[in-house]
């Protein structure tokens, strides 16, 4: 298996204390956020701002060892699982994400009825839906931290 350095010089990137932070950071939290990146490398890296974690995710983004995903209403996030054409599940309640991989056996809507010229090498699917803990503390009343973090303020 290729290490993190090794995949940073075969992209063209040089390797760099927040470069590789972030790709262990983004391994051991998939669908995670710019700021939750930035609260994951304070402990190691505390002087890392805003801007240098919004920097490392593009140039990682940009040279396909980081893949950038964008649920709706949800600020973008990112993973390490890339080049295979995997969908996400997304719960409306908490916000949590799972990968799906891709529909297997007839999946008519991944074939648009008309590409407007375009040669289609991937298709993106969002399930939404709502996670198992979020059902079961719907079911008991309760509420989760996440869904509480995750309701609209009152306007």
């Amino acid at each position: 298996m290729v290490d993190d350095t090794e995949l940073l010089r075969g992209a063209g990137l040089r390797v760099t204390a927040p470069r590789l932070a972030a790709l262990r950071a983004i391994e051991t939290r998939p669908h995670t956020t710019a700021d939750d990146l930035v609260t994951a490398l304070a402990a190691e890296l505390p002087t890392t701002s805003h801007q240098a974690v919004y920097g490392v995710l593009g140039a990682l983004t940009g040279a396909g060892l980081v893949r950038r995903i964008e649920p709706a209403g949800s600020p973008a996030r990112y993973e390490r699982r890339t080049g295979d054409n995997h969908h996400h599940i997304v719960c409306t309640m908490c916000g949590a994400i799972g990968d799906v991989d891709c529909a297997v056996g007839h999946a008519p809507c991944l074939t648009p009825s008309e590409t407007h010229g375009f040669a289609v090498t991937t298709a993106e699917v969002t399930y939404w839906g709502i996670c198992e803990q979020c059902a079961a503390a719907e079911q008991s009343g309760i509420e989760t931290d996440a869904v509480a973090a995750n309701r609209p303020e009152p306007s």
